[in-house]
């Protein structure tokens, strides 16, 4: 193998700049020409494709996003989108991919070398922190220092104003990011979906808290809650609390942006170095994931349908902690 190329797809994470740099060094350091590939899938199919060089990702490792922009796309769903993808990769003599993304992004990547035996090494890019196969993905740290951020400061308005709460923050269906902002918040309820709670619930963790002098609250509602969102949490429970002060806050893309954390940093470098090391030794088809502190290998397949053992005991702590 002499030539790889690196990508990043789905949504941005950061950590995602410190994984390319890692990917285009370690690349050179290893005697391989790296490539990069914008906007993901879509810029395969159209050939956006360049050449890199070691002093193209300096000063890349403290910015959020992704220099090589990112992407979903319609195209390579289809038979003759994957095809051009691999006629643009054939003219520039690329034999295997670092792709950067999530459960879609690997999904296409195994499809890909399925259909065309391109050799692909994926690393885990998401802040919802959701796939199978390592203790935590690229951004992931970051965004839950963010969310505690907007927290600490809602919190400050929420206790001079004696006002309930309800921070909306995302991770899609999953509620890794909901359980860790909301106990290093300190919030005094988490809803997420992997526990069934319903509105009398609620309702009663409010009334409790007030029972023992809590005149405020902040509630964290991840954005897959099976009740819905926070603006239809509060409003349900409004109706019932009628005459508490009950806000909304949705923290939304904020959670995807900014400054990665040194631990996303470490982390994107790790990965990414062996991403690449992985290739040159043979491998495809898997994800390169951090296991108890050690560089863990997962096939496609798993990382795409099984589901990641949630940790029980944080739901415990927020209940124990809130009192």
């Amino acid at each position: 193998m002499k030539k790889i190329a690196v990508f990043t797809s789905g949504g941005d994470a950061p950590g995602m700049n410190a994984c390319i740099r890692a990917v285009v060094r370690g690349a050179i350091y290893h005697g391989l020409e790296p490539y990069g590939i914008y906007r993901g899938y879509n810029g395969m199919i159209s050939g956006d494709i360049v050449k890199m060089n070691s002093h193209m990702v300096s000063n890349i490792l403290q910015i959020g996003g992704t220099i090589l922009k990112s992407a979903r796309s319609k195209k390579f769903r289809t038979q003759e989108g994957r095809q051009k993808a691999y006629d643009n990769l054939q003219k520039h003599g690329i034999e295997g991919l670092v792709a950067i993304g999530g459960n879609g992004t690997f999904t296409g990547a195994k499809l890909f070398h399925e259909e065309f035996g391109i050799p692909t090494v994926g690393v885990p890019g998401t802040i919802d922190n959701d796939l199978y196969g390592t203790n935590a993905t690229l951004g992931f740290d970051t965004a839950v220092n963010t969310a505690i951020d907007a927290i600490d400061k809602i919190r400050d308005t929420a206790g001079s104003h004696d006002r309930i709460f309800f921070v909306e923050v995302m991770g899609r269906d999953a509620g890794y990011l909901g359980i860790r902002s909301g106990i290093g918040g300190g919030a005094e309820m988490v809803l997420i979906p992997e526990k069934k709670q319903t509105i009398e619930d609620v309702i009663s963790n409010i009334r409790e808290g007030h029972a023992r002098a809590k005149t405020s609250s902040i509630i964290v509602v991840a954005e897959g809650e099976h009740m819905g969102n926070a603006n239809s949490v509060a409003h349900r429970v409004k109706e019932h609390l009628q005459d508490m002060d009950i806000r909304v806050t949705t923290l939304g893309h904020i959670q995807r942006g900014g400054a990665p954390t040194a631990m996303d940093r470490v982390r994107g470098s790790r990965m990414g170095l062996a991403a690449v090391e992985a290739l040159m030794a043979g491998k495809t088809d898997i994800m390169v994931g951090i296991l108890n502190h050690k560089i863990a290998y997962t096939p496609f397949e798993d990382t795409i349908t099984k589901k990641k053992p949630f940790q029980q005991d944080m739901l415990r702590m927020v209940e124990i902690l809130s009192i």
